[in-house]
């Protein structure tokens, strides 16, 4: 047993990997005897980042990323070196690629994970508070959320941005659309603060899910649909926390679904990309910086 493999329950093994090997090393890694294998955008938070995703109108990506990253979960006395070696001959690949270890301890994920995320004061009248967790303020207006398999939990900089913005522009009885919706937990602001009629789509079934399953816990009422379903009304508020490349393709679209005089704010936008979005909504919109946190940004601005 190697160094790396010592007091550890499983071994992470991490390489890169391009668009034409990356399904296929990994359908050979699970075959070679991995326990579970994820792909990701290698460049994910930079400028070359790629959308995986599939809007109205648009076709599905069939490929993955140009450039992939791996990561492949082995019981600790497995013989990974020998499964790489067996998976990139079954790919096709001449030789493995380069990648690297990482012990990966047996631990409480389900403590450690809900240790992550402490209750969130968005203002002094709006609190995110996950579920395993008592109100700070009861007298506030409270949102309970269970974040599931989907992105949404309050705690990344994108979603503070989009939460206090939505705090300061609710006033009650608006129309809001979540596009991109996640966890659900921008349209559950929304409603909790008055507005009248909340519709969120995301194209992840699992977005759905954990958005219809924390509606019902907040007792809010949320149209949710599938990004593939035509959003059939205009709204006085449009949001959507996605990234800046979707954003950008989808500037015609989130432009159309938002009245005349109707706001709109996108984030999900690192600062080096503000130009490239704001060049993407006009002239329907002479877009702001209306609050950056950690490098990104919050975009906003009134449709004309």
């Amino acid at each position: 047993m190697s160094d790396a493999q010592q007091g550890s329950g499983w071994i992470t093994v991490t390489l890169l990997a391009d668009s034409g090997n990356a399904e296929a090393l990994s359908d050979a890694l699970l075959e070679a005897g991995a326990l579970s294998v994820d792909i990701e955008d290698a460049d994910a938070g930079t400028p070359d980042e790629k959308p995986q995703f599939g809007e109205p109108g648009m076709p599905v990506a069939v490929e993955l990323w140009p450039h992939s990253r791996l990561h492949a979960l082995f019981d600790r006395d497995a013989d990974y070196a020998t499964a790489m070696a067996e998976a990139a001959e079954a790919a096709g690949l001449t030789a493995p690629p380069p990648y690297t270890t990482a012990p990966l301890d047996e631990q409480n994920w389900v403590r450690i994970t809900q240790a992550q995320f402490e209750p969130i004061p968005v203002s002094k009248r709006l609190w995110i508070v996950p579920s395993w967790h008592a109100q700070p303020d009861p007298a506030a207006i409270n949102i309970t959320l269970d974040p599931g398999m989907a992105f949404g939990t309050g705690s990344h900089p994108t979603t503070r941005l989009c939460l206090e913005w939505l705090d300061s522009v609710i006033r009650g009885g608006e129309t809001v659309i979540d596009y991109g919706c996640g966890s659900g937990i921008l349209a559950l602001a929304a409603a909790k603060l008055g507005a009248a009629r909340v519709t969120g789509t995301d194209i992840d079934p699992h977005a759905m899910d954990a958005a219809r399953y924390n509606a019902e816990r907040n007792g809010a009422t949320l149209e949710l649909l599938h990004s593939r379903e035509n959003i059939d009304h205009t709204a006085d508020v449009v949001v959507a926390n996605i990234l800046a490349n979707p954003l950008t393709v989808l500037a015609p679209l989130l432009c159309g679904l938002t009245r005349s005089g109707g706001r709109i704010a996108l984030s999900g936008i690192l600062a080096a990309q503000t130009d490239m979005v704001r060049a993407a909504y006009r002239p329907a919109f002479e877009l702001e910086v209306a609050g950056e946190r950690e490098g990104w940004v919050l975009l906003t601005g009134t449709r004309a």
